[in-house]
């Protein structure tokens, strides 16, 4: 069981930190992107900002407009290969624990069928007992067959035992007298 519960923590943990790297590299793909982005706009802005004509603004957010473009796209397809190098890591750290993991669960449940196995003998072996005994009223565990008691004191009670007893006596004193 310890066997089984170390390998299966073993894969989680190299499963948990192959995601952990995915979930950085995107934290940082989508940090990088804000920054340029902000850049982007802040030369955007002097742009704007620094033309005297109305003709000259709506060509330089034209001229901004390419570039930001192609740097969206740039960024889904950083995206598209982050997703891609997740997924070929997990399949990689699910093959390296494949193998461990699915002996340790063979070897677990050979172990469980074995115990189940000796429990169920144990418990006929026990009924069985109980089952002669209860057939054999007269043996006793452990020392061998008991003495047969007398009929006259087989299956009696103690309260009519006394009472037959008294009865005797009076049944004597009277024939006495």
């Amino acid at each position: 069981m310890r066997t089984h519960i170390d390998a299966q923590t073993a894969f989680l943990n190299d499963m948990s930190k192959s995601l952990f790297r995915s979930f950085q590299q995107m934290c940082d793909l989508n940090i990088q992107l804000v920054q340029t982005m902000l850049e982007e706009t802040t030369l955007a802005s002097k742009h704007v900002l620094s033309t005297d004509r109305q003709s000259e603004l709506l060509s330089a957010a034209a001229a901004r407009t390419q570039p930001a473009a192609d740097k969206l796209r740039a960024y889904q397809q950083h995206i598209a290969r982050l997703a891609a190098d997740a997924q070929v890591e997990m399949a990689r750290v699910t093959e390296q624990h494949v193998q461990n993991t699915t002996r340790t669960a063979r070897a677990l449940a050979d172990e469980v069928a074995r115990d189940a196995t000796e429990q169920t003998e144990r418990g006929l072996r026990a009924q069985q007992e109980a089952a002669r005994q209860f057939s054999d009223p007269f043996m006793r565990p452990g020392n061998g067959a008991a003495q047969p008691q007398s009929t006259s004191q087989q299956h009696v009670p103690a309260g009519a035992q006394q009472a037959g007893q008294q009865g005797g006596q009076q049944q004597r004193s009277a024939t006495t007298h």
